[in-house]
């Protein structure tokens, strides 16, 4: 279990992070090959970065992955922490919780209390749980507003509701949670509207912007800025958004679409353990592309 906040390890990152002013790359993992090709990728490239799983995969697999994903990621000769995304049930958050208190603890989770009709539903349903955490030093990311749309192993969301910069430090403050997930014109999921990517600017980096200034590492709330929604998203948005203050970029498809395409192309002709490798092999170079974008390699 996490002794203290002091020395989570999802916080460490982040503070390198803000201090040296790159983005950490946060991958959804499904599975052990996932997580591994994950870890190979940020030794390979000497950079920090973060290993997600959702609920979904924590039912379907139990406490020895999650054990298996905590002791990989330790394990590593770079900084790397696990985190729970789009906890978004009383059930989902208790899991994780009640696993950390029993010796297998994430080092952060997403308590997502978004879908709530209001900010002060929100809160009301998310204090129990952020307080809970505290306890035994595991770090908290929230999500303020609501982004719509939907991927694999997070809920549909019909409508968005951006961000507003004026909630967001109370929101905070009476949460106690460090990092900040904000609704700036991001979707879960593919992004019809950003193809071709070059057609439109969708995201609100103005907004992320105040954000930084009013809640960000160096204001008194002293929060993290969470990216979610990066399907479809081009090379230059990703470097504007790490510019605006973006220190976490929560990544999906564009690893594990080639590891499925592998899969799919080779099924035929490959025993499952070769199957398995060119699979991570495909997982691990996509990542690799990222590491030097958010400008994260080399910096472990």
């Amino acid at each position: 279990m996490t002794a203290s906040i002091d020395t989570n390890r999802t916080l460490k990152i982040m503070r390198d992070a803000e201090k040296g002013q790159y983005c950490i790359y946060a991958q959804v993992c499904y599975d052990a090959q996932s997580v591994i090709a994950t870890i190979r990728a940020a030794e390979s490239a000497r950079s920090p970065i973060m290993i997600m799983i959702f609920p979904v995969t924590m039912v379907q697999f139990g406490k020895p992955f999650l054990r298996f994903c905590l002791e990989s990621a330790h394990a590593a000769s770079v900084p790397i922490s696990v985190h729970l995304d789009h906890a978004g049930t009383d059930e989902d958050i208790d899991r994780a919780l009640t696993w950390a208190e029993e010796g297998v603890a994430l080092d952060s989770i997403m308590i997502d209390c978004s879908h709530h009709e209001t900010d002060e539903d929100n809160i009301k349903m998310a204090m129990p749980h952020c307080q809970r955490a505290a306890k035994i030093g595991m770090a908290v990311e929230v999500e303020l507003g609501r982004l719509a749309g939907g991927e694999a192993g997070v809920r549909n969301i019909d409508e968005g509701a951006l961000t507003k910069v004026e909630k967001a430090e109370k929101f905070l403050s009476q949460l106690g949670a460090q990092m900040l997930a904000p609704s700036i014109g991001n979707v879960h999921g593919r992004q019809p509207y950003l193809q071709p990517p070059e057609s439109a600017q969708p995201f609100r980096l103005d907004l992320l912007e105040q954000l930084q200034s009013t809640v960000g590492p160096s204001t008194k709330t002293g929060s993290y800025l969470v990216i979610h929604g990066t399907d479809d998203v081009p090379d230059s948005l990703f470097t504007a958004l790490v510019k605006a203050g973006a220190r976490k970029m929560n990544m999906n498809s564009w690893a594990r679409e080639p590891q499925v395409n592998y899969w799919q192309k080779h099924m035929e002709e490959q025993g499952l353990p070769d199957l398995y490798e060119g699979g991570m092999k495909e997982f691990e170079k996509s990542i690799l592309r990222f590491l030097e974008l958010f400008g994260s390699a080399g910096k472990a």
